[in-house]
């Protein structure tokens, strides 16, 4: 399996090479794969970002969790990128299980609140997260509000 170097980083410390990068994936899979909506949405300046790079240094995941307050009362990981070629690879686990360790360490005894899209909830599931309420529709595309409750020492 590809090992990707992760790199944690708040907005304003991005730089501008890492915030094309980041922008530039999610455009990759947010816009191009999955049709047309506005990406930047005011929520990155209050957030950490994740960005997995390659041996190459090519940016690969990314995802962002969003202070509390912002979204949602709670912490809210989204944005969660992996591209198309390391799909069915693991990383997403990965990515996944790294949002989540910086969300328990930054905000502990927090738990995690998400909109995700509808068709990953058993994906979600495996990380301890559970669906509330009715799908909903988010930018084109089935999204389900899912919760994982704060992690216990």
């Amino acid at each position: 399996m590809l090992n990707l170097a992760w790199t944690w980083q708040r907005f304003a410390e991005l730089g501008v090479d890492n915030l094309y990068d980041l922008l530039a994936l999610r455009c990759r899979v947010f816009i191009l794969e999955q049709g047309p909506y506005l990406d930047p949405d005011g929520v990155d300046r209050h957030s950490w970002h994740l960005l997995g790079r390659d041996e190459a240094g090519e940016a690969r995941a990314c995802l962002r969790l969003v202070d509390p307050g912002i979204k949602y009362a709670e912490p809210s990981m989204g944005r969660v990128v992996l591209d198309k070629a390391l799909r069915g690879s693991g990383l997403a686990d990965q990515l996944v299980a790294e949002g989540l360790a910086r969300a328990d360490a930054a905000w502990p005894g927090h738990g995690n609140r998400i909109s995700a899209q509808a068709h990953l909830q058993r994906f979600y599931g495996r990380h301890g997260f559970a669906s509330i309420g009715e799908p909903y529709i988010e930018d084109t595309i089935p999204h389900i509000q899912m919760w994982r409750p704060p992690c216990t020492p």
